[in-house]
């Protein structure tokens, strides 16, 4: 048996970002996973007091559930690593480079994989070089058919399909409200997988893929996180071949982008059978309705043991 078998541990959701509902969700059920597995669990808003708490506090394993910027990008993590603290998830370089869709995209394309054409865009570039001219060449480069999020965030906020020319100056605003740079991309019709990767201490696996099939045909923030929205297939209804592939494919994204214990690795399979990198997720929702969770039971494995493996790797590092 392991000395970290019961272990304190806070678990921190809420924060200021768009999306503090998510966060809040994901880290109760998390708090109530570990609780079930034996550790000693406290739940933690962030605030100013966070720091000074948990360097008197001293737990065995920090656990962010801190969907958005306030967990995501990278600064927290930095702040936890300079104080000696340890925590589930990627390190603050690897929280970064995922942070950033674009950055993402560009090295995982470098490494030979295939992700859909794109162009990222500051909303400077249209006050400098006007509206018109900006978003016909983005219909040339990238064509009619797109899709536009921003470039650092998640929950899909701010994400539009865009299938009619006349509709993209809307999107492009859309996208701006939760970032001051925007992705277009070039929109791949297939079969969108969800591929959560998890590293307990010995390795990256891939679990079974998620298939995602949204009753209005957008996986939206609605359709991720209320229940009826969308039918989820766990594991996906795709051939052998093809998941054998998606997840190959999903953990190599997860070891170029350096990221540690758990991330969601989301992918498009379009009718060829290619399988195309969309984005990756340092710190997946696990919620009810999350994508990871649903893996996890695929799997075979229960929540509470998975969760509590993760954290033990996290503190045994």
């Amino acid at each position: 048996m392991t000395e970290f078998k019961k272990l304190d541990i806070v678990v921190l959701s809420g924060g200021i970002s768009h999306e503090r509902d998510v966060s809040l969700r994901s880290g109760r059920r998390v708090a109530e996973e570990l609780q079930a597995a034996g550790h000693t669990v406290t739940l933690r808003d962030p605030d100013a007091r966070l720091l000074p708490m948990l360097a008197e506090k001293a737990p065995d394993v920090v656990w962010p559930a801190l969907h958005g910027a306030s967990g995501e990008d990278g600064a927290l993590q930095a702040l936890l690593r300079a104080r000696g603290i340890r925590y589930v998830g990627s390190h603050s370089e690897s929280a970064g480079l995922a942070w950033s869709k674009p950055t993402a995209k560009a090295l995982v394309a470098r490494a030979g994989i295939a992700t859909p054409a794109w162009l990222s865009l500051p909303n400077g570039t249209f006050r400098e070089l006007g509206a018109n001219g900006v978003l016909a060449e983005v219909v040339h480069g990238i064509g009619p058919a797109a899709v536009v999020k921003p470039a650092q965030g998640g929950s899909a906020q701010g994400v539009t399909i865009v299938t009619d020319v006349a509709d993209l100056p809307r999107a492009m605003v859309d996208a701006y409200t939760y970032s001051d740079v925007a992705l277009i991309e070039k929109k791949i019709e297939g079969t969108e997988l969800a591929i959560a990767v998890m590293d307990s201490g010995h390795g990256p696996v891939a679990l079974p893929a998620v298939e995602i099939e949204p009753l209005s045909g957008v996986y939206s923030f609605e359709a991720r996180y209320n229940a009826g929205e969308t039918t989820f297939y766990a594991p996906a209804r795709v051939s052998e071949d093809i998941a054998e592939r998606a997840a190959a494919t999903a953990v190599e994204v997860h070891k170029i982008l350096g990221m540690r214990h758990i991330s969601r690795i989301d992918l498009i399979v379009d009718a060829d059978g290619v399988v195309w990198f969309l984005e990756a997720n340092m710190l997946p929702g696990l919620t009810e309705t999350s994508l990871v969770p649903q893996a996890i039971e695929a799997a075979g494995l229960t929540l509470a043991s998975a969760y509590s493996a993760l954290a033990l790797a996290a503190a045994g590092e």
